[in-house]
């Protein structure tokens, strides 16, 4: 019996010692979901925005530090008939994948959840057109997927809209997309932040 005691403390005695390796977290795995910078939302397009360049100009930004860093990166595009070519400071190089879609969502009978799950990917970075369209929607679902999801907003835009008769302006239909995006189905910052902390 004391031979069985003993043991029993010898073992108590190694589990304290020598805890089993707990298996850490999996590193965080960011993308990249670029949505629908064409070229019909841009001057001389069917349906230009408010400031696109301006957006496009950080969304390269970002862009350049995803390839720098071989990180994944999408580029979603919307299917319409005419001037549907993704904007040209944003061209995918070849082997980036490019997927189009027909609904606001870009998880919407797209392979993107696939794709997402298939590169381990835990946290989604969203940035494009329209931030009240497209950009929220993609959000929402990246978001009851179970990503992480940050949304940049000097990275998106949109336009004016009319309700009423009363005119809402682009800066205002932005702003308060965002404020209903942040905090419930993402982070929402700006470019120069979101670089600051992507190291």
């Amino acid at each position: 019996m004391k031979k069985i005691l003993l043991s029993i403390s010898i073992l108590f005695l190694f589990l304290l010692v020598f805890k089993p390796l707990q298996a850490e977290d999996p590193p965080q795995k960011q993308a990249l979901v670029i949505v629908d910078v064409q070229r019909f939302y841009f001057p001389g397009g069917f349906q230009p925005l408010v400031k696109p360049e301006e957006a496009a100009t950080q969304i390269s930004r970002v862009l350049a530090v995803f390839r720098e860093q071989n990180w994944p990166v999408v580029h979603i595009k919307h299917q319409v008939e005419a001037q549907g070519e993704i904007y040209r400071t944003l061209t995918p190089l070849p082997g980036e994948t490019v997927m189009t879609k027909t609904k606001a969502n870009s998880f919407y009978e797209t392979s993107l959840l696939d794709f997402l799950t298939e590169n381990k990917v835990t946290d989604v970075i969203v940035v494009g057109m329209q931030t009240h369209m497209c950009v929220e929607a993609t959000a929402r679902a990246a978001s009851d997927f179970g990503f992480k999801v940050t949304v940049l907003s000097d990275a998106c835009a949109t336009r004016d809209l009319t309700w009423q008769g009363d005119t809402i302006p682009a800066a205002h239909v932005h702003e308060s997309t965002l404020a209903t995006l942040q905090g419930t189905y993402a982070k929402v910052t700006s470019v120069a932040s979101f670089l600051e902390s992507a190291f």
